[in-house]
Parts: structure tokens; C-alpha cells; sequence
């Protein structure tokens, strides 16, 4: 007779729940239930889960395009809540406390070698002043007090300081990403067509078209040199195999097969619906976008429109950008045809630099999390 996790994975289909590559481990979202699995130092996976927000919005956000907007924030908020919960389970926040461990069990060896003592003499004009064991066994349990209160408030003050921290370097990495995707492309295009007046034709609308494949191709290009310099990083790399292992359960799923090792070992790695593809498409669709910019203000009179103004343009439509994306990649995931494998394409090869073979250990972190998510009423249905 089978068990109530195959039952659940007896048919073939296509399925909406997703998933994020963490530090040692790995988040799965489904309808109902979101679960995060990560392995510990001491190599135990350790399963957090909580039910699935934002089901129950109202229709406007879940209308196409705005909830392309609203699901990207949601997914970015939360995903970077499991990623900082995963390091903390994974150890990487160890160090401080392994001194404090250090700190604390050289307290106990103090308190121990104490506790033995039943008399403390005394010099006091040739006489002994014997001290009882209750009153060294009061004067330990306020010292413990002390220095547990001390600890507690050099924790809170380093979370606070890690908080502080954290929320700088988000701030830090959107103005980068602004400055390298959005303001560089185009000021490189003016400083370019300076250098090399013959870029420009006498033609508006094809300069225009110059300059949006210019600027697109560029921003893509950042963005597969970052990819391939972060993915010769030990610890990324590591990540991005358990992205694979990640892509992996869910073809398992939706291909019908019973969830395991050997199973998932055998699927594809890369995926429609990955989040490496929406950053490229988003890329593509920023091209055709930015190509309206230049004609739409030629047609009120305006024929030179600044580059400030441009970028300034391209920040406030963004969010169309982000929709049009979503949209694509959802008709990618449902459907295989000419046309979705067309769009699917950049974002598939894109991913041998994001999506790496995982390890048994990596794909049992993903089957544990996944088979938490599995809805019994089928309505992970894609």
C-alpha cells in the first residue's frame, strides 16, 4: 500500500510551487505551506515551515502585471528573511558565540572548583572565620546573574548592530545595482556616441533603437560577468548547487515519480520558471521598452531627451517591466511550445552559471522541505 507522501505524487502535472537556494539549504513555497529546510554543523537538517502569505489578497493584486509587482517584492522580503535564518542554522554566526561558550565554561570550571570548598580561612587577629557553603553558593548564583545579564545586553547590541548593518548594505546594494543596470549603460552610450559621432544617424527613431539594444546588451553583459565571477566563489557555488537541487524535486513532481535521492538525481537542472530566467527576461523586455522612450517624446516636440530623464523614465517603469516579466515566465511554466521555449531560452543558458549539480545531501534538504508544501487538495495545480 503506499504511503501518503506517494499518493500525493501519483500523477504527472505542472505545479506553481517554487523555491530559493539558501545557505546550506533550501525554501519551498507552496499555496498553503511555505517550508525551509538546512542543514546544521553537525549535519542535521533542521525543518522550519509556516503557512504561505499573501494567498488571501485581494483581486486587484493578483489582477496580470500588478501581480508580477507585488510577488517580486514579497518573494525578494521574504527570501532574504530565510536566507539570513539559514545562515544563523548553517553556523556562519558561530564564532561569537563559540567564545562566549568558551567564556562560559571557563565560569563553570570556576564555580565548580568552588563549590568544594566548605571553609575560607581568615586572618583576623589569629582566628578562622568559617564562611558556609550557602553563602558561597549565593554569592555564585549573583555573579551567574551578572554576567547572564551582561551577555544578554552585549547580544542585543550586536543584533541591533547586525540589523543597522544589514538594512545599509540592502540600501547599498539597490544604489549599485541602479548606478550598474540602469544609470551606466546609458551615460557609457553618450560618452560612446561623443567619442564616435558616426553611432548616430539622421534617423530619431533608429538611434533610438541603437541605443536601447546598446544599453540592453550592456546591462546583460554586466550581468553575465557578476554571475561568472560569483560563481567561482566557494560558498556561492555551494549555493547554487543547491539551486539545483532545488530545480531538481520539482521536475521530479511534476513528472509523477515517486520523491527521492535517486529519482531527483535524474531530472533536468534547469527550469522555466527559475528566477535567473525572470532577470534576464526583465532584461529583454527593458529593451523593448526603453525603445518607445526617445519616439514618445519626438511626438510632443521633445527630440533630445536627456539622460538623467531617461533613467529617471526607466525607474518609473520598472514595475511594467517587473509585470511583463512575471507574466512571461508564468506562460513559460504552464505551457511548452515555439514560443515559450523562445522565451525561455536566454534564461535556460543563463543557468548553467546559476544552476549546479547537487549532492545527495542537497537534494535530501529539498525533498524535506518540498513534501512539507504538497497541499492535499491538489491546488498547487499550475
Amino acid at each position: 500500500m503506499k504511503n501518503k507522501d506517494c499518493e500525493k505524487t501519483s500523477c504527472a502535472k505542472k505545479t506553481s510551487i517554487g523555491g530559493q537556494a539558501l545557505i546550506e539549504g533550501i525554501m519551498m513555497r507552496g499555496p498553503k505551506m511555505t517550508a525551509m529546510a538546512v542543514r546544521n554543523p553537525e549535519g542535521e537538517i533542521v525543518l522550519e515551515k509556516w503557512e504561505t502569505k499573501g494567498t488571501n489578497r485581494a483581486k486587484f493584486f493578483k489582477l496580470p502585471l500588478i501581480r508580477g509587482v507585488f510577488g517580486f517584492i514579497d518573494s525578494m522580503r521574504f527570501g532574504y528573511k530565510c536566507l539570513m535564518r539559514s545562515a544563523e542554522i548553517a553556523g556562519l554566526e558561530d564564532e561569537e558565540p563559540s567564545k562566549k561558550k568558551k567564556k562560559g565554561s571557563e565560569k563553570k570550571d570556576i564555580t565548580e572548583s568552588t563549590e568544594t570548598v566548605t571553609e575560607i580561612p581568615a586572618v583576623e587577629e589569629n582566628k578562622e572565620v568559617p564562611v558556609s557553603n550557602a553563602e558561597i553558593s549565593e554569592e555564585i548564583k549573583e555573579t551567574k546573574a551578572t554576567d547572564e545579564k551582561e551577555e544578554k545586553d552585549e547580544e542585543k547590541g550586536s543584533s541591533a548592530l547586525m540589523n543597522v548593518l544589514m538594512v545599509v548594505a540592502s540600501v547599498l546594494g539597490i544604489v549599485l545595482a541602479l548606478v550598474l543596470f540602469v544609470w551606466l549603460p546609458a551615460q557609457l552610450y553618450e560618452w560612446l556616441t561623443m567619442l564616435v559621432p558616426a553611432i548616430k544617424t539622421d534617423n530619431k527613431i533608429l538611434d533610438s533603437l541603437i541605443k536601447s539594444v546598446f544599453e540592453g546588451i550592456l546591462r546583460i553583459a554586466i550581468l553575465v560577468v557578476y554571475m561568472v565571477l560569483v560563481s567561482r566563489m566557494k560558498d556561492i557555488r555551494r549555493t547554487f548547487m543547491y539551486h539545483g537541487a532545488e530545480h531538481k524535486t520539482i521536475f521530479c513532481y511534476e513528472s509523477g515519480l515517486e520523491l527521492t535521492v535517486e529519482n531527483v538525481k535524474k531530472q533536468r537542472r534547469f527550469h522555466p520558471r527559475c528566477g535567473t530566467s525572470f532577470l534576464i527576461l526583465m532584461l529583454i523586455v527593458g529593451i523593448v521598452i526603453s525603445f518607445f522612450i526617445d519616439p514618445i517624446f519626438m511626438a510632443f516636440g521633445i527630440e533630445n531627451v536627456h539622460t538623467i530623464v531617461r533613467v529617471l523614465i526607466k525607474l518609473l517603469l520598472l514595475p511594467l517591466t517587473m509585470g511583463i516579466g512575471y507574466e512571461l515566465i508564468k506562460l513559460a511554466g504552464r505551457h511548452d511550445n515555439a514560443f515559450t521555449r523562445i522565451i525561455s531560452a536566454p534564461g535556460m543558458w543563463l543557468q548553467h552559471l546559476t544552476v549546479f549539480e547537487p549532492d545527495d545531501d542537497m537534494i535530501e534538504c529539498a525533498l524535506t522541505a518540498f513534501k512539507e508544501v504538497i497541499p492535499e487538495d491538489e491546488s498547487d495545480k499550475y
